[in-house]
């Protein structure tokens, strides 16, 4: 019986590469998948290439790559990751370096370039592509068509498998969706066909229990959190695959557990519609799956369906909205909620006399209601003796000479206003804000290019 142990070794850009580490050399591993990119990551990467055309990748796993190269060579752990961001090429470069210095003769990296397609959109607006925003279709895309700072395409497992199927050791892209990531090398590994549409469903699920390293093993974890063992040296989530099974499990002598509860978690994470989880490869089912604990740190995840995939892929584009002045001022007890207050009054009624510009403005009391906004306890025992809170006062403006306004109207406000005031992070500046247009486009709108680089 063919099977597959894939694990994952990063949830997100500034991750912990302790877990990783350990896995590649207790794990017993075939694959280690490596997830980097949020949504809003890929423009702070766009951003960084603008300024710079060698950043613009997740040097993180550059990091990483240096600790777990050797592993992977010698060993013959295949490791694949997002990391590549906005410079694939990059990350290739500095990777290729790291393999040469180490002597690895014919290690493979495999990369994958097309899912930005921020030059196209011209093209493809005369084309008759509109570019309707998900959130609300209200929406016109023309008011933010000429201030796109990136735009990249959700895709799918096809182009990483036919890196894989090329001999790639190491593969390295862009916006690849964080399932494909583990599906890809399980169909390669397994012989999986695209017409297995269960078998698909089953594979983006393991990569969906991965994908987010430590939060599917204990880490961020509502149900027990007290309880999960030596949180300091959490390991992340492992997989074992294979036709007839999917296991989830972890490396030996790491912290960290994986149960029914952690897997249940991490399962619905992000799933909108149990019944139809859409993604690039495959639209999953898991009204109906079961997950039961077999053994210490081994759970079952069985009964997973899959249904024909979308034709259309999501199109995550980040756009200039402006800029934000956010600054926190702390007040203490007595009266600590009445004081904040009263200094965004303060705040407000200048603002409003000297005529200065504001798209949003947003007020807080973290330690009150930050979090919990409109449904947080505001009853007037519990507001009259708060210990401490900090106002936290956020305002965007479209024009960035209106933002730099704001600041000298903030600062006074420590001396100016009531008593006990102290900022927290120095005096407010003025930072660029990123929105983000998400929108469908067809598949034949992406031209995906896999390649290889032999050291």
């Amino acid at each position: 019986m063919k099977k597959i142990r894939i694990g994952g070794g990063q949830g997100f850009w500034g991750d912990s590469n302790d877990a990783a580490i350990h896995m590649m050399k207790t794990g017993k591993l075939n694959y280690m998948a490596c997830d980097y990119l949020a949504e809003l990551t890929l423009s702070i990467m766009a951003r960084q290439k603008m300024k710079d055309p060698k950043r613009g990748y997740a040097t993180d796993f550059i990091d990483l790559f240096q600790s777990v190269a050797e592993d992977s060579y010698y060993s013959d752990i295949g490791i694949l990751t997002n990391a590549g961001g906005m410079n694939i090429e990059g990350a290739v470069d500095a990777c290729s370096k790291v393999a040469q210095n180490k002597k690895m003769k014919g290690y493979k990296i495999g990369y994958v370039l097309g899912d930005d397609i921020k030059d196209k959109i011209p093209q493809l607006i005369q084309e008759g592509y509109e570019f309707k925003n998900l959130d609300d279709d209200a929406l016109s895309f023309k008011n933010i068509q000429n201030e796109i700072v990136n735009a990249n395409v959700y895709f799918g497992h096809e182009p990483i498998l036919e890196c894989l199927n090329s001999g790639a050791n190491l593969v390295i892209t862009g916006r690849a969706t964080d399932s494909a990531l583990f599906l890809a090398p399980i169909m390669k590994k397994l012989g999986w066909k695209e017409n297995n549409l269960d078998l698909l469903a089953k594979g983006i699920m393991a990569g969906h229990l991965l994908e987010c390293g430590g939060q599917g093993s204990g880490g961020n974890f509502q149900y027990d959190w007290r309880n999960v063992p030596n949180m300091d040296q959490l390991g992340f989530p492992i997989a074992e695959v294979c036709d007839e099974y999917l296991h989830i499990t972890k490396a030996p002598d790491c912290g960290g557990m994986i149960t029914e509860q952690t897997c249940k978690e991490q399962f619905l994470y992000e799933v909108h519609d149990p019944q139809n989880y859409i993604t690039p490869d495959v639209t999953v089912d898991i009204g109906e799956a079961q997950i039961h604990q077999i053994g210490t740190n081994l759970v079952d995840i069985s009964n997973i369906k899959g249904k024909e995939r979308p034709d259309q892929l999501k199109l995550s584009i980040g756009y200039h909205a402006g800029y934000k002045v956010v600054t926190y001022l702390s007040f203490a007890w007595p009266d600590a909620y009445e004081k904040a207050q009263y200094a965004a009054d303060i705040l407000m009624k200048k603002m409003k006399r000297k005529g200065l510009k504001a798209e949003e403005i947003h007020i807080d009391y973290v330690g009150l209601n930050a979090l919990h906004l409109g449904v947080a306890d505001m009853r007037k025992e519990i507001c009259d003796n708060l210990n401490e809170t900090i106002l936290r006062v956020a305002i965007r403006t479209i024009d960035k000479d209106e933002a730099y306004k704001i600041i000298p109207e903030i600062s006074p406000l420590q001396l100016n206003g009531p008593p006990g005031a102290s900022f927290f992070g120095g005096r407010a500046r003025v930072q660029e804000v990123i929105g983000l247009w998400p929108t469908l486009i067809p598949r034949e709108a992406l031209n995906l290019q896999s390649h290889i680089l032999e050291i």
